[in-house]
Parts: structure tokens; sequence; C-alpha cells
């Protein structure tokens, strides 16, 4: 089984609800455990941060929903339109293979299935993480070197 394989193994067992999963392959075997004390531990901190974050921006937003009446309507039916490459696991995403690097994909690079878009980190592992469509790149959603979500949206990708 490979690397591939497995990172889906996980996230399907992550969709599914099931808090035990095990497999056997000839001499391979894997046990993937999931609980509730996981996840209520990993969403504190998540929680925790937005609320003060949230709380100026908060009184700020009615005031530009005021200014440009419909404006974040049209930017949700825009970004619908576009295809999305989403985080197949929670970490810390880095845009560059290094602090002195280029990064992978800038805003109106081209990508195929299988092209690398970026890194994250999990448990001190960098993990590749590859587009599975095939377009150009319009919007980079999530700032270099900050914590993210499983599933979370990270590039949107014009078809």
């Amino acid at each position: 089984m490979n690397f591939k394989e497995i990172q889906e193994l996980i996230r399907l067992v992550g969709k599914s609800g099931v808090s035990v999963f095990k497999i056997k392959e000839g001499e391979f075997e894997m046990t993937i455990k999931t609980s509730q004390e996981q996840h209520i531990v990993h969403s504190m901190p998540a929680t925790q941060a937005p609320q003060m974050i949230h709380s100026p921006v908060a009184a700020i937003a009615p005031k530009f929903a005021d200014q440009s009446s419909g404006g974040i309507a049209e930017n949700a039916a825009e970004d619908k339109k576009y295809l999305e490459i989403k985080s197949p696991m929670v970490g810390t995403f880095y845009r560059s293979p290094g602090p002195e690097k280029g990064p992978f994909v800038k805003v109106g690079d081209k990508v195929d299935s299988g092209t690398t878009v970026c890194i994250i980190e999990a448990m001190k592992l960098f993990n590749e993480i590859e587009s599975e469509v095939k377009g150009t790149i319009v919007k980079v959603v999530v700032e270099d070197a900050t914590p993210v979500e499983y599933d979370q949206v990270l590039f949107l990708v014009e078809p």
C-alpha cells in the first residue's frame, strides 16, 4: 500500500464517522482510530482564536455590506464557477519548498492533475499536495505558513 492510498483511507475514515478501521493486506497491517476527544481537543484552539479576531471585524463588516450591496453575493457566485483544491489533512500550509525558494504555483500558473501545488506540515512530516484538477490558478485562498483544516479550500482553479 502506498502513501497516497493510506492518505485516501485516512480521509475516507475521517469523513465516514467510523471510530475504528482495520486493514490487513499481506504483511501490511494498519489500524485507524478516531475519537470524539481528539476532535474536541483539535477544535478548541480553532474556535478560541477566531473569537478574538472576529469581534472587531464583525463591527466593520456591516459597513462594507451597506456600501456594496450584493458584492459579497457576487463574489460567492463567482467563486462557485471555479474548481477547488482542498487540504487533504490538518496541518500548516506552505506555498514553497523552503524559506528562500519560490512558491510551487502562483496566480496565473497552469496546473495539471498531479502538479505539486503546496506542502502541508503535519506532525513534523512535510506532505506534498498535488492538484487533482486541471486549469489555471486564479486565487490562493490561504496565507503562507498558516494552519489549515481538513477539506479547507487552498486554491481556486479556472478549468
